[in-house]
């Protein structure tokens, strides 16, 4: 399916190029989604302070909490672009095994390979938010147990980027990045069954 917005390719107008160089760590090549805002500058210069927070060491949450709020979100939002993006970059740093991508692709916090409940309580809180638009008052006790005030803004805040992000990739057509992790089939249904992982 054609891009409906196409990201710049090279060579970048010098403002351009200046964005995606403070967009990506070291010397990569800018993602697609990057080259992506990278068209609009007044609206890339923004994002860039917002993903940097959001992605760097002053967010409240550990990188395995965030990965999960990531990739459950954008699984929930059927936005295969930033879930390969994340699970190729992180899955591995945040100590997420095959069973648990796969369950945060398809499955729910009561699948047996999660067993820490911050884990589940992560899962749970991102499905609520993405189905009701909300956290029911015994989630939120259970959540106020396990995470501090700073740490629940940040869970939220999370989540809604992610909603966004997945929305701009999804509605875009943006094409997945060359190597990225694709979505699996989802196992609980038979081979001829069309799935996605939008639920």
């Amino acid at each position: 399916m054609p891009e409906r917005i196409p990201p710049l390719e090279p060579p970048y107008r010098p403002e351009a190029a200046a964005v995606l160089r403070r967009m990506m760590p070291r010397d990569e090549a800018p993602l697609a989604l990057f080259r992506l805002f990278a068209r609009h500058q007044h609206l890339a210069e923004a994002l860039h302070g917002w993903g940097s927070y959001q992605l760097g060491r002053r967010l409240g949450l550990g990188l395995r909490d965030r990965e999960i709020v990531i990739d459950r979100t954008c699984a929930l939002c059927g936005c295969e672009y930033e879930w390969g993006v994340h699970i190729a970059r992180f899955a591995e740093r945040a100590g997420l095994t095959a069973d648990q991508v796969d369950s945060l692709t398809y499955g729910t916090s009561a699948d047996g390979c999660w067993t820490a409940e911050r884990d589940r309580l992560l899962l749970d809180a991102t499905d609520a938010l993405h189905t009701h638009h909300d956290i029911d008052d015994g989630l939120w006790d259970r959540l106020g147990a396990e995470f501090t005030a700073e740490q629940l803004l940040d869970l939220l805040m999370l989540c809604g980027w992610y909603h966004a992000i997945s929305f701009t990739a999804r509605a875009t057509r943006l094409a997945p990045e060359p190597g990225a992790p694709r979505f699996r089939r989802d196992p609980r249904f038979p081979p001829d069954d069309v799935q996605d992982a939008s639920h």
